[in-house]
């Protein structure tokens, strides 16, 4: 008989004490796999990313995206009880994750020392700006902090522009991925040691890592990257060019992608032009090979271009708002983005993490909770509590 398909982090439980975007990232990319997370939220006020917006029908559309699939326990982590209650669910947990800033988890009891000595199968992992030591630690980090402190923004932008931060939260996304790529390492590791691990994540760090191309060059040559626009940084011509109704990008990664090109815009004798012998040439005339490829451009719609380039065999395509993605037949056919549910809007637009499992199975509908929306769901399923102890809680307060 074929063994029923089953969800990859299925059985495992992640308490969840993130808020804002990295850890909030890290955990509802576990959730899609499965992974039953439970949010820590403060009664009232909720996590500070309820309050961000754009909002629809007063609740953060953010909030919502990156939240979904975890269920909601409001707990008042100033009361003891709150703080006690908080430990037993930690006792019960396969993942801990926390993004304070460090000292603070500490601070309320919370921290991976006093939390694995009741569970020594714990993996407890802590996303910081600036990591856990060092002479940052205890700056604020926010998401364009980072992206200036990393490097990122200093390659960012036009060549003679200001520097640029990406348009969207980059830095939060990427270490939100690392630290569930680096939790997922840590559940399988455990599997062979029996250990649970502790996870030190900066933003820093994560978003360092990935800035390979300008690192070639710092690392090997001793110079600096560069800003350079929308074309890549060493190869020409990897760059955006506008047609008569909107902009496109193409790739000329190699002599060959470059001869390709020079055939689909109608100059095929320019692969042969000492000026545009290899990549070297190419970027030294930049300025002539841009200008023959942008001339041929603004002779044709966007979907002329990318057609001609697609036909030569060229990497190319059309530079696209959120909204044309959103109504491509790929993000149909992909299903990019999913249907969810909101105890006040109903049905919501969600989008999960893009990895295909082929075997899994098709994911449950996914909920964006309201504040404290599983308390006593979670109280009384996971720790056994009674009506009359869950009321008694929230009668001093404690829960809400």
């Amino acid at each position: 008989m074929e063994a029923k398909a089953r969800n990859l982090l299925e059985g495992v439980r992640i308490l969840d004490l993130t808020r804002v975007m990295s850890g909030p990232f890290c955990t509802a990319m576990l959730a899609d796999l499965g992974a039953e997370v439970i949010k820590i939220e403060m009664p009232g006020f909720g996590e500070e990313g309820r309050h961000f917006a754009p909002f629809k029908e007063e609740h953060s559309t953010y909030f919502m995206l990156l939240n979904r699939g975890k269920k909601s326990v409001a707990l008042n982590l100033k009361d003891a009880d709150a703080v006690r209650i908080v430990k037993e669910i930690a006792a019960t947990s396969d993942v801990v994750v926390e993004n304070f800033r460090p000292g603070v988890a500490a601070r309320l009891g919370l921290d991976h020392a006093t939390l694995r000595a009741g569970n020594e199968r714990l993996i407890y992992a802590s996303i910081s700006g600036f990591g856990q030591e060092g002479p940052l630690s205890n700056w604020p980090a926010f998401d364009l902090v980072i992206q200036a402190m990393s490097g990122l923004m200093s390659i960012t932008g036009e060549r003679d522009g200001r520097a640029m931060a990406v348009g969207e939260s980059f830095a939060d996304v990427a270490t939100g991925m690392f630290a569930s790529w680096g939790i997922l390492a840590a559940l399988f590791d455990r599997e062979r040691a029996g250990q649970g691990r502790y996870l030190d994540v900066a933003m820093l760090d994560s978003v360092f890592s990935m800035l390979l191309t300008g690192l070639s060059r710092q690392l090997y040559t001793g110079t600096d990257a560069r800003r350079v626009g929308n074309r890549h940084p060493e190869t020409y011509p990897v760059d955006s060019f506008s047609a008569s109704d909107g902009d496109f990008v193409l790739v000329g990664f190699s002599d060959g992608a470059f001869r390709a090109i020079m055939t689909a815009i109608g100059k095929p004798e320019l692969a042969d032009d000492p000026r545009f012998a290899d990549n070297k040439a190419r970027n030294v005339h930049e300025a002539e090979l841009r200008a023959e490829i942008a001339a041929w451009a603004r002779g044709r719609s966007r979907a002329e271009a990318v057609e001609a380039l697609q036909k030569a065999g060229v990497p190319s395509g059309p530079v696209w708002t959120l909204g044309d993605v959103v109504a491509s037949p790929h993000a149909a056919t992909r299903g990019l983005v999913s249907t969810g549910t909101n105890a006040v809007l109903g049905d919501i637009p969600l989008v999960r993490q893009p990895v295909h499992f082929h075997g899994a199975p098709v994911p449950e509908t996914q909920r964006a909770p309201l504040i404290g929306e599983d308390t006593d769901a979670v109280l009384s399923g996971l720790l056994g509590l009674t009506a009359e102890d869950i009321q008694s809680l929230r009668n001093r307060k404690v829960i809400a």
